[in-house]
Parts: structure tokens; sequence; C-alpha cells
């Protein structure tokens, strides 16, 4: 199966042990194949630099660059085309659905309810990260 995880599902799977962590999990498994792109690749990178976060993620102990390169290593990098507005609500997630049809895939995962609404684009269905994990075998 196919994903792209949208930024706050990275973020929640880099620093709890929630839904999130476990589709990495799979991951890493290789019952799932994530994707990713520049723009969300740097949209991470500035989140995670973020000072509200910086107490999860010293909870994990690692630095900071160390969890950027574990995410950069598990997913694959896809360069998407330009597209028109998809989702009105936030051009940020436009960035998710591009990303989502150059890597062909299955679901874009996301906490984000704007973007779950749209439902499917493209035959990409835009789930929950619980949802994602009950599509997988096994799960």
């Amino acid at each position: 199966m196919r994903l792209v995880a949208d930024t706050n599902v990275v973020v929640s799977a880099l620093l709890w042990r929630g839904t999130p962590y476990v589709l990495f999990k799979a991951a890493e498994e290789h019952e799932l194949e994530f994707f990713t792109s520049r723009v969300l690749l740097d949209e991470l990178d500035e989140v995670l630099a973020r000072r509200k976060l910086a107490k999860a993620i010293r909870a994990t102990g690692l630095p900071r660059a160390e969890l950027f390169k574990d995410y950069q290593e598990l997913a694959q990098i896809v360069t998407p085309a330009q597209t028109r507005r998809i989702v009105l609500a936030d051009r940020d997630d436009d960035a998710v659905v591009a990303c989502a049809l150059a890597a062909h895939a299955d679901l874009i995962v996301s906490g984000d309810r704007r973007l779950r609404d749209i439902k499917s684009y493209q035959g990409i269905s835009i789930v929950a990260p619980a949802d994602a994990l009950k599509r997988i075998p096994q799960h």
C-alpha cells in the first residue's frame, strides 16, 4: 500500500507512540510505502524546529536532525507536478495532494479534518491514521 502522510501525522509518529507510529512501524516491516516531496520535507523541518515541540523531541532521546533523517530514510521522495487549487481552506494541503498524485498513492493520511473532509481525490482516499491502520492486512 502506498501512502502520503500529512506533516501532522509525521510529527505525531516521530514524537509519540500512537497510531501514526504504528503506521510507520508497518512501513519498516515493508507492509507500507510512504512517499513525500521536498515541499513536505521542508514543512516537516520547519515544524520540528518549533519551540513548542522541543520538550517532546528531547523526550525521544534523539536530536531533531536525527528524527528528520529517520523520516527521510523511511519515505521515498517524489517530484509532484503543479496542480490547481485543491484544498481551498488551506493551500499547504495542496502539497500533500500533489505529492499523493505523483506517488500514485492509495491513501493520504491526515489529522487535518479540512483535508479529510474531501474524502477522496482522483481515486486517492483521504483518511485519519486509525482508518489507515484498519486498511492494512493484519491490523
